[in-house]
């Protein structure tokens, strides 16, 4: 400090005191990563593999189940065509049963009399004797 007017307990003036810059070296400490080891390389690798071969095989299990439900449902609507179709020709059935009495007598059936019908055939009785009936 300089001597100022016999006090050296009086404070500098700021003007009379520059502003020093000063620099503040910094140093930074670089630390380099080693390099993995060959075997923990291949044990992440491995891993990595398996993990996408099971996520490989959930994607075709639930492509294998979209496409299993995709055809359930194009059996079901199938079915239900069939269904219809089957009530269809049961109504059919049912009027052609109908129909049947009088479209039978329009082309000349005559029902049956209550007495059997007995057909001959001109058997002889060599030929009776022949069957072994003997009667």
């Amino acid at each position: 400090m300089a001597y100022t007017r016999g006090n050296l307990a009086v404070k500098e003036k700021a003007q009379q005191k520059a502003p020093q810059r000063r620099y503040r070296e910094t140093t930074k400490v670089v630390t380099r990563r080693k390099e993995l080891p060959t075997r923990e390389k291949l044990l992440y690798l491995t891993t990595v593999v398996a993990f996408i071969a099971v996520l490989v095989m959930l994607a075709g299990r639930y492509a294998q189940i979209y496409q299993l439900s995709a055809s359930i449902h194009s059996k079901e609507i199938a079915v239900s065509e069939l269904k219809t179709s089957i009530a269809e020709l049961k109504v059919q059935k049912a009027r052609l049963e109908n129909q049947i009495v009088t479209t039978a007598k329009e082309q000349g059936y005559k029902e049956p009399t209550k007495e059997p019908i007995r057909v001959y055939t001109g058997t002889t009785s060599s030929n009776a004797a022949a069957d072994g009936s003997g009667n």
